[in-house]
């Protein structure tokens, strides 16, 4: 199977879905318990949520699940959140801390080795073609990587999720104007809730692309999935009235982050 899709586009935004495949090859999948076979933590249906949303965008998405392995950690395993409870580079729990693979079939050393190369470096490799690619039309590239999750999930956060979470690690991997865009339009849509470099900071990818002073910005975005689904339980079911509502928004967003970027390319004679 393909590992990643790539579709080219002209604009300077790029648009990153590391979490939206469900793809599990057999072998693997045989060593799931019934916990992990839900597949409970895929972010469910965002890829088609914002689908149309900004003409001529990039877009790199990973196909496989990241019970396999997760494309956006550190290949090294590095926690992005020291001393709070997460999942790591192939996950031993789901997002409630529950057991996902049968006894004595946890992946091994030799299982992250060969799924770094299966899997995780071609995703990696195909998002940095892109990104050289996009920054080399405009001299800027803007990862905007799109991620879901459920509202509640105590072993995670305290709490309800805010709607929209907005994640630049602390600032460092993006243009302050680029934060800004997506921060104020995010914090003025009607009826969502937001949040700047809360629970969620940027992950990997994020943390990883991020260099504002090399002209390549990243910022994250984590959509709570009572947003956009029906339900947060199987069979997560997208609510179709609720999606296109969030829709208007998020194109807001990316519609200005994009001007931003033509502006700050303008500003700096092509170097953000």
């Amino acid at each position: 199977m393909s590992v990643f899709e790539v579709r080219q586009g002209t604009s300077p935004v790029i648009l990153g879905f590391p979490h939206t495949g469900t793809d599990v090859p057999a072998e693997i999948w045989d060593r799931l318990n019934d916990t992990g076979r839900l597949l409970a933590d895929t972010d469910w249906h965002i890829h088609k949520l914002y689908e149309g949303l900004l003409p001529d965008v990039t877009v790199v998405r990973a196909t496989f699940h990241r019970y396999v392995i997760d494309a956006n950690r550190d290949p090294e395993n590095v926690s992005l959140y020291p001393g709070q409870n997460t999942t790591g580079l192939i996950p031993e729990t789901d997002f409630d801390g529950l057991p996902i693979w049968k006894d004595g079939e946890a992946p091994t050393e030799a299982d992250t080795a060969s799924r770094l190369r299966q899997f995780h470096a071609p995703y990696h490799a195909a998002f940095l073609a892109e990104i050289e690619r996009v920054k080399a039309i405009h001299g800027i590239a803007i990862v905007y990587d799109c991620h879901s999750i459920r509202s509640h999930i105590p072993f995670l956060f305290d709490g309800k999720l805010p709607d929209l979470n907005i994640g630049t690690d602390m600032g460092r991997t993006c243009a302050p104007a680029i934060e800004k865009a997506a921060v104020d339009i995010a914090a003025s849509a009607d009826g969502y809730t937001s949040i700047l470099n809360g629970r969620f900071k940027g992950g990997w990818t994020t943390r990883h692309y991020g260099r504002p002073e090399t002209g390549v910005h990243a910022i994250q975005m984590e959509l709570a999935q009572s947003t956009h689904l029906a339900t947060e339980e199987p069979p997560f079911v997208l609510d179709a009235t609720k999606a296109e509502r969030l829709r208007a928004p998020l194109r807001a967003i990316l519609q200005s982050i994009e001007n931003t970027a033509f502006d700050l390319k303008t500003l700096t004679g092509s170097e953000a």
